[in-house]
């Protein structure tokens, strides 16, 4: 499996949630174009969405659900991740932005 399936079941988060496989397609847009991360709802979601037959915003609710699994199962590393100290919970976009900094390569699904 690739390095970010790894990652993000050391966060809590598996295959068996929809937001798995739409959080490492974002990530991987992420990396490949990191303006995107600007213009999340307007740049990223709808790619992903149109990727997985569903809406930006059920997109976004599905990140918003790994991040939250992420900081509940493993806030040390996310932390970690992150490269300093999260005193809360990140947002969708920045779970992504934290992933995408440490995703050196292209991920597909």
């Amino acid at each position: 499996m690739n390095e970010l399936g790894n990652m993000l079941r050391m966060l809590g988060v598996t295959a068996n949630y929809k937001c798995y496989s739409q959080t490492i397609f974002a990530t991987s847009l992420a990396a490949q174009q990191p303006d995107s991360l600007l213009l999340v709802t307007k740049r990223l979601y709808p790619v992903v969405a149109r990727e997985h037959q569903t809406t930006w915003q059920a997109v976004e609710r599905n990140i918003r659900l790994a991040a939250d699994k992420a900081w509940h199962c493993n806030p040390g590393l996310l932390s970690s991740l992150a490269g300093y100290p999260l005193a809360e919970k990140p947002t969708a976009a920045q779970f992504i932005a934290i992933l995408a900094a440490g995703d050196t390569q292209p991920v597909r699904c």
